[in-house]
């Protein structure tokens, strides 16, 4: 067994011992396994330690569970990153607060040239979900190398990831409990769908519940791994602000999309754009050139976009779009709606996602034609 593994991974569970404490053990001798192999010289190397820290590091207890969860990660494939590993994720390794240890399921590349997080609101509405179809569609279309980043939560979260696996980039959730369990249980397959294009990471062992607290630290890491982050909606208050908090501490470039003055979950991302703490952000392309990240523009995005976009269309706006191309002047809303069938109330819906997927675009009167 490793023994500086072994020995991290039980400085990560010392009661009394927070993570502050735990760096500075690391920086003062060196490594963990030198932390508890001289473990009763410890005051004289690190002056002011106390004596409940290294009664602590004396009791065997804690190591023997960490060797039971050590087994754990062997028999579930499950990879132990310490801070001197080369498979760390770099980027957060230069954070001071960075875990010393990270759980890893999956197979992207935490170290891939361009990583962006993706966050917002637990209330996403159908504006913040066509933008994740939309600015995830585009991205893909003119840097399909970028590793999405988002935290496997209702809303925003789960709709970039869902977006990202649709188009075939990477992406990586990032838990605020063990990889024993998937929190919330509905999003289960697509995190089964995640591990085999991207992953799952988290700083939490085995048995640890989704306790509140968890999804503060828990956002540090989402942060702290990526190059930008981008808010796509948020409420006044919320989480996804303060991952945009932790990301300019981080000297990390931040984006938000905006909304109207009088949506709910658009005034946190206005309020960081007011206030200059986030870029404005309309379109992946204008992503990539804030990043100076290296690509070649399509002569014509859209119609590349368009073509990616149909073959998945959803069975009724497959109907939709079979009205329309049969009426290329375009249709009133309410016609669309007797042809084929469907209520008011979701049409409204799905000529919305169809527009922010680029495959419509409304006209005066409630008409809407193909692009």
């Amino acid at each position: 067994m490793n023994e500086e593994l072994l020995y991290t991974m039980a400085l990560t569970r010392l009661p009394g011992l927070g993570m502050i404490g735990a760096h500075r053990l690391m920086e003062a001798v060196g490594s963990a396994t030198t932390v508890f192999r001289e473990a009763k010289g410890l005051k004289e190397i690190v002056p002011g330690i106390s004596q409940k820290v290294i009664d602590s590091i004396l009791n065997c207890d804690v190591l023997r569970l960490c060797e039971a969860e050590i087994r754990f990660t062997e028999k579930n494939n499950i990879r132990c990153l310490t801070l001197n590993d080369e498979n760390y994720p770099s980027r957060l390794r230069e954070c001071d607060d960075a875990p010393l240890l990270l759980f890893y399921r999956g197979t992207a590349d935490l170290n891939s040239l361009h990583i962006i997080n993706m966050v917002g609101t637990r209330h996403a509405t159908e504006y913040g979900k066509g933008i994740c179809q939309k600015f995830i569609n585009e991205l893909h279309e003119i840097m399909p190398d970028v590793l999405i980043v988002s935290g496997l939560a209702y809303g925003i979260d789960i709709n970039a990831h869902r977006a990202a696996l649709q188009y075939g980039m990477n992406t990586v959730g990032v838990l605020a409990h063990g990889l024993d369990r998937i929190y919330p249980a509905v999003h289960r397959n697509t995190a089964a769908d995640i591990l085999s294009h991207g992953g799952l990471l988290t700083e939490y062992p085995s048995g640890t519940n989704p306790d509140r607290q968890n999804f503060l630290k828990r956002n540090r890491i989402i942060a702290g791994i990526c190059d930008a982050t981008i808010v796509v909606e948020s409420a006044a208050k919320g989480g996804a602000l303060v991952t945009a908090d932790i990301a300019e501490s981080y000297h990390r470039d931040c984006f938000a999309f905006p909304g109207r003055i009088n949506d709910e979950y658009s005034s946190g991302c206005n309020t960081l754009i007011r206030n200059n703490k986030a870029t404005l952000l309309q379109s992946a392309e204008e992503l990539v050139k804030a990043m100076n990240w290296d690509y070649t523009p399509t002569s014509n995005p859209r119609e590349g976009i368009q073509r990616q976009l149909f073959p998945d269309l959803t069975p009724e706006e497959e109907l939709v779009m079979l009205q329309l191309e049969k009426n290329p002047e375009g249709l009133q809303i309410n016609t669309i709606v007797v042809n084929t069938n469907i209520p008011i109330n979701r049409m409204t819906g799905i000529l919305f996602e169809m527009e922010m997927k680029g495959v419509v675009r409304a006209l005066a009167g409630g008409v809407y034609k193909l692009i």
